[in-house]
């Protein structure tokens, strides 16, 4: 009976030293046989458009790693939660992802639901790359990085542009909206700094179906700033046909995805800041657009480029970093890209231009002016 009991000890001794060594302080066990890379985003819903373009640039670079043989021979694997551009629904799929072993992460899509990721990210020291959630707050926490221009680089950005080649300028911004204010903000001082004054119009998340009173007090600006997502600038496109308005619409990488929203009666001039040029002639993005456009049977979008450029990221820094252990926990593993990244020399050629990185998260990178049609 004691050889019994002994015998019985020894199996538990084992099982509490093997799940030892699958757990972290912060209660991450690993069940992983390739590391895995998770992330939110709209795949349904008004912002839907954005989601699913990242979520098939991700599955695209995916693929590549994978088929170059992944990370010191193992692979990569990606999921996508719906969160429909909702905050809470964001924050609930990050746990879903955490218990199903996320090791690091792309984050969010949209800014308000990248906010609610990042704070869990934060408590479990996991480092997220975003490809497209451009509000501050979404990088404020050590750990968060991400690929597109932030807001307050497109306000002044834009300032910047329509005070050079307009004169007449107006305004519509969606005030119940963290990416629209933080742009309008940031535009808005610099439109002060440069001593120009504008008009400016503004509708909120309960009344944005109906831009008429919106274009018709700005119906005789040469150019309207529209800082907002592609469903509602398709309908103040529309909207600016009808009131006889032939401004030009111009907006920031929010409008990427507006071409499907408009038709051949929209004649106004848009315009709007992007990272990247589905027309370019240069090696590497015309790669990407090749072999999107086989896979997905359609050209890509920046936000597909995004989110292509942000896992593709996230390889090269464990490549770098000679990372070789899928069971690593997503803390160390945020330490490791963290200071990969940050390490002098460190750059990345991606699809929508070359990136570095500082500690605040933001990355540096040259903008490009896309005129639709053209």
């Amino acid at each position: 009976m004691s050889k019994k009991i002994i015998a019985l000890v020894m199996a538990m001794l084992m099982l509490v030293a093997v799940f030892a060594s699958c757990t972290n302080s912060s209660g991450y066990t690993s069940k992983n046989t390739e590391y895995f890379i998770g992330c939110t985003g709209p795949l349904t819903g008004d912002a839907s458009s954005y989601g699913i373009s990242v979520q098939n640039g991700a599955a695209l670079a995916i693929e590549e790693i994978n088929a170059d043989g992944g990370l010191n021979g193992v692979k990569f694997k990606f999921d996508i939660k719906d969160d429909q551009a909702a905050a809470d629904k964001a924050s609930a799929a990050y746990d879903q992802l955490f218990e199903a072993g996320m090791q690091i992460s792309i984050g969010s899509v949209t800014s308000g639901s990248c906010e609610a990721f990042a704070a869990k990210a934060k408590a479990d020291n996991l480092f997220l790359m975003t490809p497209s959630a451009s509000a501050d707050i979404c990088i404020a926490e050590p750990n968060a990085f991400r690929v597109c221009f932030g807001d307050p680089d497109q306000g002044i950005l834009a300032a910047d542009e329509l005070v050079e080649n307009f004169e007449n300028i107006g305004a519509i911004y969606d005030k119940s909206d963290t990416y629209s204010t933080g742009i309008y903000e940031a535009f808005a001082a610099r439109m002060a700094e440069l001593n120009v004054e504008f008009k400016t119009e503004s509708f909120d998340a309960e009344n944005k179906k109906d831009f008429s009173t919106q274009v018709e007090a700005l119906k005789d600006c040469d150019v309207i700033f529209l800082p907002f997502y592609y469903t509602e600038a398709g309908l103040v496109a529309k909207t600016a046909v009808a009131k006889g308005c032939d401004a030009v619409l111009f907006g920031c990488d929010g409008l990427d995805g507006v071409a499907d929203q408009v038709d051949e009666t929209v004649t106004n001039t848009i315009k709007y800041i992007t990272p990247f040029d589905v027309n370019s002639k240069e090696e590497k993005v015309a790669a990407f657009v090749n072999a999107y456009t086989e896979k997905y049977g359609s050209a890509p979008d920046q936000f597909a480029a995004d989110g292509y450029d942000a896992v593709m990221v996230i390889y090269e820094a464990m490549k770098k970093a000679n990372v070789n252990d899928v069971t690593i926990a997503p803390d160390a593993l945020c330490d490791i890209v963290k200071s990969t990244i940050l390490a002098d020399g460190f750059v990345y050629e991606g699809v929508t231009g070359s990136m570095t990185w500082d500690e605040s998260g933001a990355a540096t990178k040259t903008p490009i002016i896309i005129e639709l049609g053209k």
